[in-house]
């Protein structure tokens, strides 16, 4: 619904993040969203909306600081179909343009089996490059 959408671009465009991960040490990163928040119910309906994985952040002093949760979604393809839902919403430029380069650009730059020839990893890094830029 479009109304779902508008809702997670605002916990996006507030609390989230629009990256490049890697899961593994020697692999090309690949598109991140994570949302952080003290709301734990927050967290639980956004996981209903994203299939995300939610994780608590460690609490270094519980007296003077409320539990924090990080909820990530490192799935490509929900990435994505995320990003393509909420992108007419979004308001902050960096995460606007991250979002659009991942949609536009991602898969053209990615190789399936992750062999790439020399300008193909050429063509990655680029991508790469230009995106950390925002």
């Amino acid at each position: 619904m479009a109304w779902e959408a508008a809702y997670l671009d605002g916990i996006i465009d507030g609390e989230g993040t629009i990256t490049l991960t890697r899961i593994h040490k020697n692999e090309h990163r690949r598109p991140c969203i994570t949302i952080a928040s003290t709301d734990k119910e927050l967290m639980i309906y956004t996981k209903s909306l994203t299939c995300g994985i939610i994780s608590n952040k460690k609490n270094y002093n519980p007296e003077k600081h409320k539990n924090s949760f990080t909820l990530n979604i490192k799935k490509k393809e929900k990435v994505i179909d995320i990003l393509t839902h909420v992108l007419p919403y979004l308001r902050v430029p960096s995460k606007r343009k991250r979002a659009f380069l991942i949609i536009e650009h991602y898969d053209k730059v990615t190789i399936r089996n992750g062999k790439y020839s020399k300008e193909r990893l050429n063509q990655k890094l680029a991508f790469e490059k230009a995106f950390f830029e925002f």
